[in-house]
Formats: C-alpha cells, structure tokens, sequence
C-alpha cells in the first residue's frame, strides 16, 4: 500500500508516522456481499466492513486479536459458542485464535474492525 511521504511524520514526533486518509484506503471484496476499506500502520489495522443485507462472514479464526464497532444495521455475531444480535454502537473484542462468524440482519451494515497486528493476508 503506497503512502504519501509529506503525511509521513507527526509534526509532534518526527520518527512516528501518521497518516489521514480521508476516506481512502485499499479497497476488497471479503466474501460475497462483504467489502473492505483498508488503512494499515506498522502494528494496527482499521478496516471499514460493508456488508449487503444477508450477506455471511463465514467462521474462521485468525491469530489476531480484534475489536470492532457496528456503525449502522445488525450483525448476528457468533464468537466462540455465543450468538448475540448486534445493533448500532455495540462492540466486540475477539482474542487471537478464538472462532467467530458475522451476517446481516434484516438489511445493510457498516462497521469497524481493528486488528493487532495488522492482517497482511488482507494487504497483499
């Protein structure tokens, strides 16, 4: 993923990067129906998900740890053995390596994730 350069440094920290995106980042379908917008740094990824009505993240697991934010619709959200029904403002937090699965409830979502460290299987 290219950076500009003249948003590299922090005018508080020059060694510390810093970056504002305004919207853009690396854009790429997930699974049908999921779409992702990407921004990564050296150890956190932010990720926007979109998710069409219905659509499934299937269950999976990754060593990540991850935490997340419904922005808008529902997620029926599956992480280890417990099911919830998410509405805007929830969050989540997943530990590394636990099994999870996410669908649309009854239309469209928007939400965030954040991972440590950052998925280099979604930046490639």
């Amino acid at each position: 993923m290219k950076r500009d350069p003249e948003l590299r440094a922090s005018p508080d920290s020059p060694t510390r990067p810093m970056f504002i995106t305004a919207g853009s980042g690396l854009k790429r379908p997930l699974f049908p129906g999921v779409e992702l917008t990407i921004n990564a740094g050296e150890r956190l990824m932010l990720s926007v998900v979109t998710f069409e009505a219905d659509a499934v993240v299937p269950t999976h697991s990754h060593p990540h740890e991850q935490g997340g934010y419904l922005v808008s619709g529902q997620l029926e959200f599956t992480i280890g053995n417990e099911t919830r029904l998410l509405k805007p403002g929830d969050q989540w937090l997943i530990p590394g390596g636990t099994p999870h699965r996410v669908r649309a409830i009854g239309g469209p979502a928007v939400a965030v994730d954040v991972f440590t460290p950052p998925r280099e299987d979604y930046l490639a």
